[in-house]
């Protein structure tokens, strides 16, 4: 699959790759292009840890120093920013 299928179809070059690797075809395989999604995929998880990594913060220093002011609303986004950066972290793994 060429460069035209690859910013069309993005799915069908995948599993087009992904067949390719599979069967051993490496001459046959865009190595570049793999090599860049791969490098992209793992800025976007990082990323992804980083802004959840700020949120859970943001509300954690809210509920330290506003107690006046909790909600239900800020123990629930404490939990699940605690869970989602669990996974993310476990996903490393």
């Amino acid at each position: 699959m060429n460069d035209i299928a690859y910013k069309r179809d993005f799915y069908g070059w995948l599993t087009y790759h992904t067949d390719l690797l599979q069967r051993g075809k490496w001459a046959e395989v865009d190595l570049t292009k793999i090599a860049e999604e791969l490098e992209s995929m793992g800025k976007r998880h990082q990323q992804e840890l980083i802004n959840r990594l700020a949120v859970l913060l943001m509300h954690l220093l809210k509920w330290q120093f506003q107690p006046g002011k909790r909600t239900h609303s800020w123990k629930y986004t404490i939990k699940e920013q605690r869970l989602r950066v669990r996974k993310i972290l476990q996903s490393k793994t």
